[in-house]
């Protein structure tokens, strides 16, 4: 599957440049989702690393839903996936994706291809947490995300453009 993983702000163009058969929408729970003339997913949380009074933390169903459409999406098809700022919840859901991708034993190789592929992502680490329990990966996930460290400061991140089985080869 090729994955792309953008801001909000870059979806539009990228919509109109690029075949894409599914957009995955991670946004905060108040937010607006435009509708689209492609199959869309809305998942609705807020970009927080812990559970905190008044706001929507990610939940094990929603990183369970991620997890479901790279699986059910099939293998030639492309997924957008998209945050608000393409920093935090899209970079993690495509690092989820890649490691659901492949293999145990994969998951620093692909935080790190993460890492190269956008300097500025910080991955969402709950979400992180909670898929690493769901593929019981022990850890790995979590200790792969830590390693590779927050990203550099930004407002938005980069467009990251995958090929999952791609990603997971060493």
């Amino acid at each position: 599957m090729r994955l792309i993983v953008c801001p909000g702000s870059a979806v539009e163009a990228l919509l109109a440049s690029t075949r894409v058969d599914h957009v995955l929408t991670l946004v905060s729970p108040d937010a607006e989702a435009r509708p689209r003339a492609v199959a869309t997913t809305v998942l609705r949380f807020n970009d927080i690393a812990a559970p905190r009074g008044g706001l929507v933390a990610p939940s094990r169903e929603a990183v369970q839903a991620i997890i479901d459409l790279g699986r059910d999406l099939p293998a030639e098809a492309t997924l957008l996936a998209h945050c608000f700022a393409g920093v935090s919840r899209s970079p993690a859901a495509a690092y989820i994706l890649a490691c659901a991708a492949s293999d145990p034993g994969h998951e620093t190789l692909i935080a790190r291809r993460l890492r190269q592929a956008s300097p500025k992502a910080t991955p969402n680490a709950l979400m992180v947490s909670l898929a690493d329990a769901i593929l019981e990966r022990g850890g790995a996930m979590t200790a792969a995300i830590a390693a590779i460290g927050r990203g550099a400061e930004a407002y938005e991140g980069d467009v990251i453009d995958w090929t999952l089985d791609a990603v997971a080869r060493p």
